[in-house]
């Protein structure tokens, strides 16, 4: 693979960093995109006296400008629209949007977009482009479920892709209930539940290398990635 690893957050919980092992005070130095009034007021002409505004912002330096870089992967964090009118096309979503497709279409690096829990950000429309999903569940009910509606909403943003990471599995019973209810070809691989992603959450950093288990699984999740690439 060409390029670099890029993660984009949508929302405003800091936890994606912790993974590749970010230190705290950095994450709390990254300001969220969506929340950077003058840099977006900027970028699209929009402000209180002018409605009218540009829908194809100057976004291609945002990541090295605004990202923070740890362990090879840089992450940047977009935020969320917090009005109600979230969806629509408004200076915020234009940039989000903008800042997304730029890092998909017109970038040779490796971007991973982690979404809050729900649906929400399927709407907008700003995942168009995505070669996939990966959706994280556990092994219950609900999860199943979550996983079958991203499904169906990929198939109207053209992803023909949506894949499974099962999370906090107990045991073969729990592997069983997942086996049943996803298809095998959908199905990456599981993550048990494990003490020591705890503890190297409580230390701040990333599992991956911290416990020998869970990045054996990881690992593997990642060979069977691109093996269906």
């Amino acid at each position: 693979m060409k390029g670099k690893g890029i993660c984009c957050r949508c929302g405003f919980r800091r936890q994606p960093g912790t993974g590749p092992g970010f230190p705290e005070e950095m994450l709390e130095s990254i300001v969220p995109i969506s929340k950077m009034r003058r840099l977006i007021e900027e970028r699209t002409g929009a402000d209180k006296s002018n409605t009218f505004y540009k829908v194809t912002p100057k976004v291609d330096d945002i990541p090295e400008t605004y990202g923070k870089e740890c362990n090879g992967v840089r992450l940047l964090l977009l935020g969320t629209i917090e009005t109600a009118g979230g969806g629509c096309v408004c200076p915020e979503n234009v940039m989000l949007k903008r800042i997304i497709n730029n890092l998909v279409l017109h970038r040779d690096d490796i971007v991973i977009l982690d979404m809050e829990a729900g649906l929400e950000h399927m709407g907008r429309g700003t995942t168009e482009g995505m070669d996939q999903f990966i959706v994280v569940i556990e092994p219950g009910a609900r999860s199943v479920q979550t996983y079958r509606n991203v499904k169906r909403l990929a198939e109207g943003l053209g992803v023909k892709e949506v894949k499974v990471v099962a999370n906090k599995i107990r045991n073969e019973a729990d592997e069983e209930f997942v086996k049943s209810k996803i298809p095998v070809e959908d199905l990456l691989g599981f993550i048990h539940y494990n003490a020591e992603v705890i503890e190297a959450d409580r230390e701040g950093v990333s599992p991956y290398g911290f416990s020998e288990a869970v990045t054996k699984e990881i690992s593997d999740i990642k060979k069977n990635i691109d093996r269906q690439r």
